[in-house]
């Protein structure tokens, strides 16, 4: 639903299309639509969004933005993620109101997902 003002499509850069493509649908069962070679849209619960290909990732440690997905259950998300081939950037902790990890995407973007606690 569009909701003036509000967030609703956020566009990330990739590396290599095809790895974050295979990684979102393995892990999370994300859905993506082709335009042309250098960009897909993925259309999921939540918000929608594209990849673009581009010789860049997104680092919360370089000034990126961070994209935080949420989860019911944060230790079966990792263990999706580590299946998929992502790989684990900061293990779980707590913050006040939750846990969460930071992963890398195979295509070497940085991702966060959380929980309550």
């Amino acid at each position: 639903m569009d909701t003036h003002h509000q967030i609703n499509y956020i566009e990330m850069p990739s590396r290599d299309l095809e790895q974050s493509k295979a990684f979102f649908q393995d892990a999370f069962g994300w859905s993506f639509t082709d335009y042309g070679p250098d960009y897909c849209d993925f259309q999921h619960d939540g918000i929608a969004g594209g990849f673009y290909r581009v010789d860049a990732t997104m680092n919360q440690s370089q000034g990126s933005a961070l994209v935080v997905l949420y989860s019911n259950d944060l230790a079966a998300s990792e263990a999706a993620v580590l299946a998929a081939g992502g790989e684990i950037s900061k293990a779980t902790f707590e913050f006040p109101g939750g846990r969460r990890f930071h992963f890398l995407e195979p295509a070497g973007s940085e991702f966060a997902i959380w929980t309550k606690t």
